[in-house]
């Protein structure tokens, strides 16, 4: 695979920040009530996280590692300063939504730790698909939360409503304890499939048939066998 699709299939499926890095869950869980939110917030934070790895990667050499951090929190603050200045002038519904959340971008720590564990490491390049790769990765988690608590809990999708008037909607999908249940959801049936994954392979390598209980000393070699 080429190592720049590798970082968009990395950040939206196998790293996904939220789903299986379980990071940003702030924000995940308070902006998600509406789909457009989650499209906003994900769409913002891409931007944030796109531009501080290109412009932390092109300083790498020049940041002392003394103080590396507090230059990560200057960069990261700076560009946000801006993109909040940008949504309150031209999209001022979003940012009434978003409200404290759109500042508090500056201490996300998807940004952050993309910027010491990838940017401070890489080229412009690679560090701007990385970039690119867990804020769309991010987008769709906050967007498919968004979208089931909103449909669940107020009958509409994107706005616009599905449910008919007679259908009573479920309240407790657009309060904060229906984010967690939603989140915990998503990433159930995600695990949920990756357990049938990993266990076709057992099968398929080692003849397992998934039960644990009855073959526990072997599976560690199968496992080997399976990632070889």
């Amino acid at each position: 695979m080429n190592k720049y699709v590798e970082r968009l299939y990395n950040g939206i499926v196998k790293e996904n920040p939220t789903l299986i890095l379980m990071l940003g869950m702030c924000p995940t869980l308070a902006v998600s009530t509406r789909a457009m939110n989650g499209i906003g917030m994900g769409l913002s934070t891409t931007a944030v996280l796109i531009l501080s790895n290109v412009v932390i990667s092109l300083l790498r050499k020049i940041i002392p590692d003394e103080v590396r951090l507090p230059a990560y929190i200057v960069v990261v603050a700076s560009l946000v300063t801006v993109t909040e200045l940008l949504i309150e002038a031209y999209l001022p519904s979003l940012y009434a939504a978003l409200g404290i959340y759109i500042p508090l971008i500056v201490v996300n720590c998807i940004i952050l730790g993309r910027a010491e564990a990838y940017a401070n490491k890489h080229d412009p390049v690679l560090s701007l698909f990385d970039g690119l790769g867990m804020g769309v990765g991010f987008t769709l988690a906050l967007t498919i939360a968004g979208l089931i608590r909103e449909f669940l809990g107020n009958g509409s999708a994107f706005g616009v409503q599905v449910l008919p008037a007679s259908i009573e909607p479920i309240g407790i999908f657009v309060q904060p304890p229906g984010a967690f249940l939603v989140i915990a959801l998503i990433i159930a049936i995600q695990n949920a499939i990756g357990i049938k994954t990993r266990q076709r392979k057992l099968v398929e390598s080692m003849g397992c048939d998934g039960i644990c209980a009855n073959c526990a000393a072997g599976c560690g070699k199968a496992e080997e066998v399976t990632a070889k």
